[in-house]
């Protein structure tokens, strides 16, 4: 019987969504630059549609990344805010992750690949298998120029998230691994890191506001390629 807010902002959309014993509440936006005004009244107007007090939750979850840089430092610093203020855990969550998981129950897939664009011509993406329902990653999320994305066995791929705008440019290999597969345009979602959030609130995975971390990926994701 948990209570979990959970925000994500790593990409275009910023989306927030409220488990309540199991039952998901959300609102999902596709609001660019708009982050910093929106996140925080969307949370507040969802707690109070539910009834609910900051204090009342038992954690606070977070896309910690990958995504845009700004995007995740604004999930970050309200999360750990609303839970200094409340006394609460915090629970950061994979944006990689949370895509498979979504994509792979709805489309019922046990094999999905997950990007993210993230932009000077790269990518950030991670290869999973979803055993029992929960994924399991085959590799380290990573970032990397859309040709070095690798498949890491021969298996139905299911692709999923804006990175794979990129396709044509990826290896022949990974083309000629996909050729057929389902390709689907998602962003991360507030809503799609609530079971990740819950697993890791009754496994004891809750953090100190000040330890939950966003996770770039890249150092100097705010400077030019050629300034790295």
């Amino acid at each position: 019987m948990s209570k979990i807010l959970a925000l994500d902002t790593s990409t275009d959309a910023c989306s927030v969504a409220l488990w309540v014993d199991g039952e998901v509440r959300e609102d999902f936006r596709l609001a660019p630059r708009e982050h910093t005004r929106l996140l925080l009244p969307m949370a507040e107007a969802l707690l109070a549609e539910a009834g609910l007090a900051p204090s009342q939750l038992d954690a606070v979850a977070f896309g910690r990344g990958p995504g845009s840089f700004t995007g995740i430092r604004i999930a970050t610093g309200v999360a750990q805010g609303l839970a200094f203020a409340a006394d609460l855990k915090v629970l950061p969550v994979s944006t990689l992750e949370a895509m498979a998981l979504q994509q792979g129950r709805e489309q019922q897939r046990d094999w999905i690949v997950a990007a993210l664009d993230a932009r000077m011509d790269e990518i950030y993406w991670c290869a999973y298998e979803l055993i029992c329902g929960v994924p399991n990653a085959l590799v380290a999320e990573q970032v990397c120029a859309p040709d070095e994305l690798f498949l890491p066995s021969l298996k139905p791929w299911l692709a999923a998230g804006p990175g794979f705008n990129y396709l044509d440019q990826m290896s022949a290999s990974v083309q000629d691994g996909l050729q057929g597969a389902s390709i689907i345009e998602v962003y991360p979602s507030a809503g799609a890191m609530l079971p990740l959030a819950e697993r890791d609130l009754l496994a004891g995975r809750g953090l100190a506001p000040e330890e939950g971390l966003p996770v770039y990926l890249r150092e100097g994701t705010w400077k030019k390629k050629d300034e790295q």
